[in-house]
C-alpha cells in the first residue's frame, strides 16, 4: 500500500511551488512521471472511446501475448502492463482517477492478480462485435440513452465465452445489414458489464430483448434463423404501408401535405420492377413521421395510374408542399435498393429551418428548440437530423439551424467554434445546453429530452457564478474526455433532484482555458461546489447518488474537519463511550485524494456509531508532526473506554475503499449482535418474547463476509425495538434446514406475535443494506402495532374475567391477598366474603 511521504516544513514549501506548476499540470498526462501512459500502452489518443480502446487491446494482445512469445522472458510482464492499461481505461470512474492522480490513484484497486486468458480467447471470442459499424455496443455509459430514445432496438446481450453466442454472431450480423435503418440493432457485452446485464435482468446468454420507450421490454424466444429474428422484430414497426386506389389518394396526399409529410408510392404494373412488400413495410419504418409509404395497383387502377402518367411499375417520391397538377416536382426512382431509396428520398427532403441573427431571438424566446450549428458542410449526418423534427414533436421540441459562415457573430457570441448540437429551454438564448455525446440520432435525441427537462446550463464568461450570491455547481470539462462526457448525464439527473436548492452548469476548458487556469483546472472533469465564500470540490463516482451524497455531506457533514485545538477537545478529550477515526492528510498527495470520496462514504456507513474527522497536515504540520504522522494518508482509530486518550491503532489494511475501512472499524467495537446455539434459537427466537432479526451465514462464504459488518450496523440502528442473532449454518446445519435457509447468507425477521411459538422460517427480508433493512423491520413493526395492541387489550378483558389460560389462580392469589389486607383496614369484611366467592368481585372492585 503506497503512502506520500510526509516532508519538512522548507522542502514541504519548495514542494508545494513545484506541484503548483508542475505536477498538477502534469495529471492531464500523468500525474507522476514515472507512471506508465497508458494510453500510449494501447496506442490510442486520449479521446479514445471504449470500442476504440477493446480494438486496440485486442490487436495488441493477439501480438504481444505471451504464448506467441514463448522465447521472450519478459513477454508476461509487457502484457500484464498492457492489460492493466486496459481494465483502467475501459471503466470510467478508474480511467478518471488515473487521468487525475496517474497509478498512484489506483493503489487500492484491484490489480487483477497478474492473470490474463489465452490467446485464443483473444482471437476468438474477444469483443464479439466491436468491427460491425451495423451493430452498436452500447454500454452502461449508454445503454438507457440508446433505449429511450423513441428508436426500436433489437439488443443482444452477450457473455464471450458463450459457445451459443459465437454461433449466432454471423447470423446477427446478416440480421443487422437487413435491418438497418429499419431497427436499431445493438450489442452489450455482459462480460465488460456485468453489472448493466444484472441490472436488467439477464441471467441467459444469449438473451434477445426488443426496447423502445412506452413499451416494456420484450424477450425473444423463437429459433434464431434470420427470418425468425426479421418476423419478430418488424411486428415491432408500426408504421403502416397504404393501398391507394381511386376512392382514397387524393384525400390521403393532400393530408400528408398539409400536415408536411410527403409520399413514397410504389405503381405496380404488368411489366416492370415493384417494392416486395417487405421493402415497403421497412421503408416506411425508416421514414416514418417524415414521408408516408404507399402502394397501387395499376391492373386494376388502370386510369388512376395514367393520370400519373406511369406506364410500368416505379417508385415515385412527393415531397411534402408538391402538388399532384405539377408533376416536375415529383422524383421518380430508379432503384430497387431499401438504403438507395431511403437515401434519395432523405436528400430530397426539406431542410431543417434556418435560423438568424434577426430571427433567432424572437424565435427562441419562449420555445423549446434544438439547434444544429454548421459551418457550411453538408453530410449524411446533416441529413439524418432531419428525422429529429418527426421524433422530437411529442417533446415539443422545435429543430432548426444556423450557418455559421454566413452568421458568425451569433456563433461567436456562444462561443460556437466546431460543429454542434445545443438545446434551448425555452427560457431565452442564454439558458442553453451544448450536446457532447456521440453524433448520432439516438444519442442527440435522448439529450434533447434530457435537457429540456434539466437545469443545467453551459457556463461562458458572461454568466459564471463569480458573485457567489447563489450556491452552483460547476463541472469543468474538456469534450474530448470519456469520463467528461459519461458525468454529463448524471448531472442532469442531479439537477433535477436539486432544483430550487442548487445550480448546474458546464463550462468547456477547451474554449475557456483562461477562466478555467484561473480555479487552477488542469485535469478533467473537476466538478466544484461554490456556495458562496467556500469552494468544493467534488471527488466521487460519476452518478447522479453520489453527488447528492456529496451534497448532503456539505449540508449536513459526517466528517469534522479538525485543527489542533479542536482535535484535543473531541478526539484526546472524549467522552469514554465514543470512538474517532481521523484521516491525516495532505492536498497535494494522490493517495489522500483518492481517498476523500471513500472516507466520506465510510463516514456515512458509520455514522451515529463511530465519528470521523480529518486533520489536514500541510496546514497543521507541526501539529502532526507532533503526533508522529509520518506519511500520508495517515488512518488512525481511537477507541473507546481505552486507559488512555492517546492510544489509537493504525490502519495498515491495502485497501482504502468504504467497506474495507467500515469492516476494520466495526471490528473495533463491542458486537451488538450474538451469536445463536441451536436451543439459543428455539428458546429465544421462536419461542421467546422479543422480535428478532437473524443472519444465517456460513464462515466460508465471501457474500456473508462482506455483509457481516452491515449486520453489526444494523443490530445497533435497531437496538432496543428488535434483537439482532448469527446462526453460523455450517456448525448448525439442521436449525438452518429447519428455517428453510437454501443460501447464504439469508436475513429473517421474527416477529413476536404474542404466541408461545413462531414460525421456524421467519419472514425473510430481500436486502443486505443496513438502512434497507432497517426501513423494513420499522414498517413491519407499524403494520403489527394495531393488532399487537390488540392482542394486548383481549389479554386484558380475559385477564379480567378469570380466563384460566392466563394462570389466573396466581394472580387471583395475588389480589385476594391484598385485598384481604385492604378490606381488613378498612373493615369491608363483606367485600372480603364476595370477593372469596366469585372470582369477578376482585376486577368489578379494582375498576
Amino acid at each position: 500500500m503506497e503512502h506520500c511521504i510526509a516532508y519538512s516544513s522548507k522542502t514541504l514549501l519548495m514542494k508545494r511551488m513545484l506541484l503548483g506548476s508542475l505536477i498538477l499540470f502534469s495529471c492531464l498526462v500523468a500525474s507522476v512521471s514515472s507512471d506508465e501512459d497508458y494510453y500510449k500502452l494501447l496506442k490510442v489518443s486520449r479521446e479514445a472511446t471504449t470500442r476504440e480502446i477493446r480494438q486496440a487491446f485486442k490487436r495488441l494482445a493477439l501480438i504481444m501475448h505471451p504464448d506467441k512469445n514463448p522465447h521472450d522472458e519478459t513477454a508476461h510482464d509487457k502484457f500484464l502492463k498492457v492489460t492493466r492499461a486496459y481494465e483502467v481505461l475501459k471503466d470510467d470512474d478508474l480511467r478518471k482517477k488515473y487521468d487525475k492522480y496517474g497509478e498512484k490513484g489506483l493503489q487500492d484497486e484491484q490489480q487483477g492478480g497478474g492473470r490474463y486468458e489465452s490467446w485464443n480467447y483473444y482471437r476468438n471470442e474477444f469483443g464479439i462485435y466491436d468491427d460491425d459499424l451495423e451493430i452498436v455496443t452500447l454500454d452502461r455509459g449508454d445503454f438507457d440513452a440508446a433505449v429511450n430514445s423513441g428508436e426500436l432496438w433489437f439488443v443482444n446481450f452477450y457473455f464471450p465465452r458463450c459457445h451459443h453466442c459465437h454461433e449466432l454472431a454471423p447470423t446477427w450480423r446478416e440480421f443487422a445489414k437487413e435491418m438497418d435503418g429499419v431497427i436499431r440493432i445493438g450489442a452489450v457485452n455482459c462480460g465488460d458489464n456485468n453489472r448493466l446485464c444484472r441490472s436488467k435482468g439477464i441471467n441467459s446468454y444469449p438473451s434477445l430483448y426488443i426496447y423502445k420507450a412506452g413499451i416494456n421490454p420484450e424477450k425473444y424466444f423463437g429459433d434464431r434463423a434470420k427470418e425468425s429474428l426479421t418476423k419478430f422484430g418488424m411486428q415491432f414497426v408500426k408504421s403502416r404501408v397504404t393501398e391507394l386506389w381511386q376512392g382514397n389518394v387524393f384525400t390521403e396526399i393532400e393530408a400528408a401535405f398539409s400536415s408536411g409529410v410527403g409520399w413514397l408510392i410504389t405503381f405496380c404494373a404488368d411489366s416492370g420492377d415493384c417494392l416486395e412488400s417487405q421493402t415497403r413495410q421497412k421503408l416506411a419504418g425508416m421514414l416514418e413521421g417524415l414521408v408516408n409509404v404507399g402502394w397501387m395497383d395499376c391492373s386494376t387502377q388502370a386510369e388512376l395510374c395514367d393520370s400519373f402518367e406511369v406506364t410500368t411499375s416505379t417508385t415515385a417520391f412527393f415531397p411534402p408542399g408538391s402538388s399532384l397538377k405539377n408533376k416536375g416536382s415529383v422524383l421518380f426512382l430508379q432503384s430497387l435498393d431499401t438504403r438507395e431509396i431511403y437515401g434519395e428520398v432523405m436528400q430530397h427532403l426539406p431542410d431543417l429551418e434556418a435560423l438568424t441573427k434577426e430571427t433567432f431571438q424572437s424565435k427562441l424566446a419562449h420555445h423549446r428548440w434544438l439547434v444544429s450549428f454548421s459551418f457550411g458542410q453538408k453530410t449524411m449526418a446533416s441529413h439524418e437530423y432531419k428525422k429529429l423534427k418527426a421524433l422530437l414533436k411529442a417533446a415539443h421540441i422545435q429543430v432548426g439551424k444556423v450557418d455559421c459562415l454566413t452568421d458568425s457573430e451569433l456563433c461567436v457570441s456562444f462561443y460556437i467554434q466546431k460543429p454542434c448540437i445545443a438545446v434551448f429551454k425555452g427560457l431565452g438564448i442564454h439558458d442553453f445546453e451544448i450536446h457532447h455525446g456521440k453524433d448520432v440520432l439516438y444519442n442527440i435525441i435522448a439529450f434533447a429530452k434530457e435537457s429540456v427537462s434539466a437545469h443545467v446550463t453551459t457556463l461562458r464568461p458572461e454568466n459564471f457564478p463569480s458573485d457567489g450570491k447563489e450556491p452552483w455547481l460547476v463541472d469543468f470539462f474538456a469534450p474530448w474526455c470519456p469520463p467528461c462526457r459519461a458525468l454529463l448525464p448524471e448531472l442532469r439527473k442531479a439537477s433535477i433532484q436539486l432544483f430550487g436548492q442548487m445550480k448546474f452548469g458546464t463550462l468547456d476548458c477547451t474554449v475557456h482555458e483562461r477562466l478555467c487556469s484561473m480555479y487552477n483546472i488542469h485535469a478533467y472533469p473537476t466538478t466544484v461546489i461554490f456556495n458562496k465564500s467556500s469552494i468544493h470540490e467534488y471527488e466521487g463516482h460519476h452518478s447522479a447518488d453520489g453527488i447528492l451524497e456529496f451534497i448532503q455531506d456539505l449540508v449536513d457533514p459526517t466528517v469534522v474537519t479538525m485543527d489542533p485545538d479542536s482535535f484535543a477537545e473531541l478526539v484526546k478529550r472524549r467522552k469514554h463511550s465514543e470512538t474517532w477515526m481521523v484521516d491525516f492528510y495532505a492536498p497535494w498527495c494522490g493517495p489522500c485524494q483518492a481517498l476523500l470520496p471513500e472516507w466520506r462514504r465510510m463516514a456515512r456507513a458509520v455514522n451515529g456509531m463511530i465519528k470521523v474527522g480529518t486533520v489536514d497536515c500541510q496546514k497543521h504540520h507541526s501539529f502532526c508532526q507532533g503526533e508522529s504522522v509520518r506519511a500520508y494518508p495517515e488512518i488512525r482509530l481511537y477507541p473507546q473506554n481505552a486507559n488512555r486518550r492517546d492510544v489509537y491503532q493504525s490502519y495498515n489494511g491495502w485497501h482504502r475503499d468504504a467497506h474495507s475501512l467500515k469492516v476494520w472499524a466495526m471490528g473495533t467495537l463491542p458486537r451488538a449482535s450474538v451469536d445463536l446455539t441451536p436451543d439459543d434459537f428455539m428458546n429465544k427466537v421462536i419461542g421467546g418474547k422479543d422480535h428478532w432479526v437473524v443472519d444465517f451465514y456460513a464462515p466460508w462464504c465471501g457474500p456473508c463476509q462482506h455483509f457481516a459488518p452491515e449486520f453489526e450496523v444494523l443490530a445497533r440502528m435497531v437496538k432496543g425495538s428488535v434483537r439482532a442473532g448469527k446462526v453460523d449454518c455450517q456448525a448448525h446445519y439442521q436449525t438452518c434446514q429447519s428455517a428453510g435457509i437454501t443460501a447464504y447468507p439469508s436475513v429473517r425477521f421474527y416477529p413476536h406475535l404474542g404466541t408461545k411459538k413462531r414460525d421456524q422460517g421467519g419472514e425473510h427480508v430481500n436486502s443486505r443494506d443496513a438502512n434497507n433493512i432497517a426501513d423494513v423491520l420499522r414498517q413491519r413493526l407499524q403494520q403489527l402495532s394495531p393488532w399487537l395492541q390488540g392482542k394486548a387489550d383481549n389479554f386484558k378483558v380475559s385477564f379480567l374475567r378469570g380466563s384460566a389460560t392466563l394462570h389466573l389462580p396466581f394472580y387471583f392469589f395475588i389480589l385476594v391477598a391484598i385485598s384481604y389486607l385492604f378490606a381488613v383496614k378498612r373493615k369491608y369484611i363483606i367485600l372480603w366474603n364476595i370477593l372469596l366467592g366469585e372470582s369477578l368481585g376482585f376486577g368489578l372492585w379494582l375498576s
